[in-house]
């Protein structure tokens, strides 16, 4: 029954997607983050669904002329493009198998081509909120069941995301769902009826107690540094931070013990046989960005290869000689992928990105047609970026599909702003031209004025 619902959905929505391009990009969006064939058990299970929904996109942009919107140019797009092109050239000398470095590098594309994608087909408040609404509500979906698993369940059993998608697992899953709470806030905030603000207070509940039911003590410093900076960044700071403190408080108590001594290992590291595996891998990457500081190794660094060529000999856990591990930190995954350049250019696009919605919040604040919106999804995008820094930095999630549409959403709105405050500046102003109109009726209505000239 599901196979039959899903494929009814989709088949319905692909002609109003050739004829608006921006529905495709949402649905791609969708199906990429959701994942919603993965919860079906028929033929719609491993249809590539995603592929689809990107090829009817792409013919929708071709073919549209209203859809389609000029190519937001910016420092922000520059430094994104050149990543992408960087991260194409270290694919090029990738010291993995290259047959699997190749389908590493085409999930990675494609990811990045319909954000591209997406930047020149959303604009205006409807379509952002649009955008907004499907990326929560594909993690968020997963939030609520799972908030709703660990109340049934005491917390005494891991959170898990869809499977097969980029946030199937408990720790990914927790990072999505940080990411997601404050926009599900924003929506909250902006939404005008009480039913569905209601509905929306109660996914925020349940999102915090997945985090928490996740089990992830990454996840658990991203959720400490997102809640504080989103009661900052709310429209009532003093009554947002104090409501975020309690509801913290109320959801850690209720965890079980094994939950809090598991939490408590992030303060005893060294005795933690998964931490200290981060430790060796990031010396791992350390070394290999030393040696090839410029191209790293390319797509994929668990490899043999990389380890028996840069794994530390003389470490204090010698119980990990001769493993190989996942980068477990974007940070070191970008070093050990990009090498230093990709590592800079990863950087930078967080930095660019905290930047323009820095500058949207202070040009909007007093704008009477942004106001209401702007600055408040501008601070909640800057939030989800902290607790995607924060939770990622112990997570090898530098392609997480999420954060790049946290970037697209900032992109798309300072579009949005800029095209429309220069097509007020292109318009003739009525008051501007009212003195020549007056002047030639002037010489026409007036003989006296006529003949003393």
């Amino acid at each position: 029954m599901r196979d039959i619902v899903l494929v009814l959905i989709v088949a319905a929505l692909i002609p109003v997607a050739l004829k608006r391009p921006a529905v495709g990009a949402l649905m791609f969006a969708w199906m990429s983050i959701m994942n919603p064939h993965k919860l079906t058990y028929g033929f719609a299970h491993d249809f590539p669904f995603a592929l689809l929904l990107a090829g009817v996109t792409m013919v929708g942009f071709v073919l549209s002329r209203d859809g389609r919107k000029p190519f937001p140019k910016s420092g922000l797009t520059a430094v994104y493009i050149l990543m992408i092109v960087w991260m194409s050239i270290t694919t090029l000398d990738a010291m993995g198998d290259p047959a699997w470095v190749r389908d590493r590098w085409s999930f990675v594309m494609k990811i990045h081509i319909m954000i591209l994608i997406t930047m020149m087909l959303i604009r205006g408040r409807q379509d952002i909120e649009r955008l907004v609404w499907v990326v929560a509500g594909s993690v968020a979906f997963y939030g609520i069941k799972g908030g709703a698993f660990t109340l049934v369940t005491g917390g005494g059993s891991r959170v898990w995301g869809p499977p097969g998608g980029m946030i199937e697992e408990n720790n990914a899953l927790a990072v999505a769902t940080v990411m997601m709470v404050p926009l599900i806030y924003y929506l909250r905030s902006v939404c005008t009826k009480r039913w569905l603000r209601i509905a929306l207070a109660g996914s925020l509940l349940l999102m915090a107690f997945a985090i928490l039911g996740s089990q992830s003590r990454g996840a658990l410093l991203a959720l400490l540094a997102m809640a504080t900076l989103l009661g900052l960044k709310s429209r009532h700071p003093v009554r947002s931070t104090l409501g975020i403190a309690v509801l913290m408080v109320v959801a850690i108590a209720f965890m079980p013990d094994s939950w809090t001594t598991r939490m408590d290992t992030i303060t005893t590291y060294t005795g933690d046989s998964s931490a200290m595996s981060r430790v060796y891998t990031w010396m791992t990457l350390w070394n290999l960005g030393l040696d090839r500081p410029f191209l790293g190794a390319g797509f994929g660094t668990d490899t043999l290869n990389v380890f028996k060529r840069y794994a530390p000999t003389e470490a204090p856990f010698d119980v990990f000689t001769g493993s190989v591990w996942v980068a477990h930190s974007i940070y070191f995954q970008a070093l050990g992928e990009h090498g230093f350049v990709g590592l800079f250019l990863f950087l930078m696009l967080g930095f660019l990105t905290w930047r323009m919605s820095a500058r949207l919040i202070r040009d909007t604040r007093k704008d009477p047609e942004y106001r209401d919106w702007v600055p408040l999804l501008m601070g909640m995008c800057q939030t989800s970026l902290i607790g995607y820094a924060a939770g990622a930095a112990f997570l090898t999630l530098m392609h997480l599909d999420v954060a790049y549409y946290i970037m697209a959403i900032v992109v798309v709105t300072h579009c949005t702003v800029r095209e429309a405050r220069n097509t007020k500046q292109a318009k003739p102003s009525p008051l501007a031209q009212a003195p020549s109109r007056q002047a030639a009726d002037g010489v026409r209505l007036n003989p006296r004025a006529a003949g003393r000239s």
